[in-house]
């Protein structure tokens, strides 16, 4: 099968198309003709092998995963022995937390997967997986948000962040979402009951009195929690620096604030699925490029001026 390789950390150049052979199907497998990709920061983190402490997971010297990427949509062509839910054609749609989803086919434990709704593209469910899994475990699992309650979400135009303004929406919440000027617009008709543009308006001075505050984008300090928050979740960060320094102070107080990675299980890509196919959420995607561009599509995401989604198409 065609996949991109990587044998050592650095940027998108030295992904390399290549033939591999496929490993023998493990029994909770199901192997998956890859459809559609999305990028995600996730991915250039891993290319990169950055923050440097994430090696200690991914491989200290050299990546021990060669194939990078996480989300993907695509057909079941193949079911291990002990598999329960899937069958042979099955349209489906997953993330793997350990790579390999950047090739012609993918090979992933069922529970990693959910179906896809009739009418809508592999492009469009391939873009749900991370951002959508982030989002909706940072409003329901973590954030706890409730009908009737107000949320400020920083970095609402982009993949984690755009989700969220339809996800909060859904569950029947007030919105304000931080954007930039020119995105203002777009998270507006994401739902967005009120825009604060970050660069009019200096987010560390506002002031407010949220139920919730989500940062997706990863600016915010705790004291921008504390001073605009009953609660919040924080998603993004700058830099591990900036990370430590929040939860530090965190430790030290009695705020309520969550920092999370969001796991992948198939209760909540079928809940994704089914507000997807409710008309709840509507997947934007920015940009889409072949599978052949899959080191564009990364380095565009590298360069953090996303809004919505990144998606690489096998079908081109």
């Amino acid at each position: 099968m065609k996949a991109f390789i990587k044998t050592q950390y650095g940027g998108p150049e030295i992904l390399h198309l290549e033939e591999i052979e496929l490993a023998p199907l493990k029994e909770n497998e199901i192997r998956v003709k890859v459809m559609a990709n999305s990028a995600n920061p996730a991915d250039w983190h891993i290319l990169r092998g950055a923050p440097f402490f994430a090696r200690f997971t991914t491989g200290l010297f050299k990546p021990k995963e060669k194939i990078l990427g996480a989300d993907f949509a695509g057909i079941v062509e193949k079911v291990g022995s002990k598999t329960k839910h899937s069958k042979v054609g099955d349209r489906v749609y997953g993330e793997s937390l350990t790579g390999g989803a950047f090739a012609e086919y993918i090979q992933i434990d069922e529970k990693c997967v959910a179906f896809m709704p009739n009418e809508i593209s592999f492009i469009e469910m391939a873009c749900v997986p991370i951002a959508g899994l982030t989002a909706l475990q940072a409003i329901d699992t973590h954030g706890k948000l409730k009908a009737g309650e107000s949320v400020l979400i920083n970095g609402a135009s982009g993949g984690v962040g755009h989700f969220a303004v339809q996800i909060a929406k859904a569950r029947g919440a007030k919105v304000t979402a931080v954007c930039s000027t020119k995105n203002k617009s777009f998270v507006e008709t994401l739902g967005a009951d009120d825009v604060i543009a970050y660069d009019q308006i200096d987010i560390h001075q506002q002031k407010g009195n949220y139920d919730l505050i989500i940062d997706a984008n990863g600016n915010l300090n705790f004291d921008d929690y504390k001073r605009m928050g009953k609660r919040g979740v924080m998603i993004g960060f700058t830099s591990m620096g900036h990370m430590v320094g929040v939860l530090f102070k965190k430790m030290l107080g009695s705020f309520p604030l969550t920092q999370f990675t969001a796991e992948v299980n198939k209760t909540d890509l079928e809940i994704l699925a089914h507000l997807i196919e409710q008309k709840h959420i509507k997947v934007q995607i920015e940009k889409t490029y072949s599978y052949k561009q899959i080191p564009d599509a990364i380095a565009y995401i590298e360069s953090m001026r996303t809004k919505g989604k990144v998606a690489m198409s096998w079908e081109k």
